[in-house]
């Protein structure tokens, strides 16, 4: 496994925990993260206070890796998720996660994130 990859899922692991510590060890200072149609931000700060999310959800997600590819110091992932949601029932999503490395660490989040609501695909 390349450190890269290491790295991505080391990230991962902490956001199924919601270990702010974990999570932001995996970050350059500088991190920007997109969510594509949500927000967008800078800084590991900024990183800390997006992490638990939306108030409406239960922290931490579920996620699971569908895939992992790596080309230089680019990772992508395809997971799958659920969020629970604090009024009860939950959210099921399907993610393409792009992770910008650099020196080992992620530099650059970009995420594209669909929300299904009848099966696997719609």
């Amino acid at each position: 496994m390349s450190r890269n990859i290491d790295t991505v899922n080391t990230y991962l692991d902490g956001f199924r925990k919601n270990d702010h510590k974990q999570i932001l060890s995996c970050l350059t200072d500088d991190i920007e993260w997109t969510v594509f149609g949500a927000f967008h931000l800078t800084g590991k700060e900024a990183y800390d206070k997006a992490i638990d999310g939306a108030p409406e959800f239960i922290d931490p997600p579920e996620l699971e890796v569908v895939r992992m590819v790596e080309q230089g110091d680019v990772v992508m992932a395809e997971l799958t998720g659920t969020a629970k949601r604090v009024a009860g029932g939950e959210m099921r999503m399907t993610m393409a996660e792009l992770f910008v490395m650099r020196d080992g660490k992620i530099a650059e989040r970009r995420a594209w994130v669909i929300v299904l609501k009848e099966n696997d695909y719609r």
